[in-house]
């Protein structure tokens, strides 16, 4: 069966007759599914491709009570510092290359 040629409104009541309710918008969207505007369902997280190859990665770091709450009290975006501070403490100790 050919989206374009069917009947909206037999196939709305159909389909909420086997649901047993009325479907809000349903109607609507045999409408534009019938003009050909098909939409199609977003999933969950990034879109494919918008992730960085180089992305940082979460990992799970234990660290002593007063060192952490010294380093949250920096404010925002102290985990990039405690990032750039390891950085450059294994380039100094030349266990890292500088980029």
């Amino acid at each position: 069966m050919k989206l374009k040629s069917i009947d909206v409104e037999k196939v709305a009541r159909a389909i909420e007759a086997d649901a047993g309710e009325a479907l809000p918008g349903l109607r609507k969207s045999l409408s534009q599914a019938k003009r050909g505007q098909l939409a199609v369902a977003r999933k969950r997280g990034r879109p494919a491709g918008t992730t960085k190859t180089d992305a940082k990665e979460p990992v799970k770091l234990r660290l002593d009570p007063d060192v952490l709450e010294a380093l949250r009290a920096t404010g925002p975006g102290w985990q990039t510092r405690v990032n750039d501070t390891l950085r450059a403490n294994l380039i100094l100790a030349g266990k890292l290359d500088q980029q």
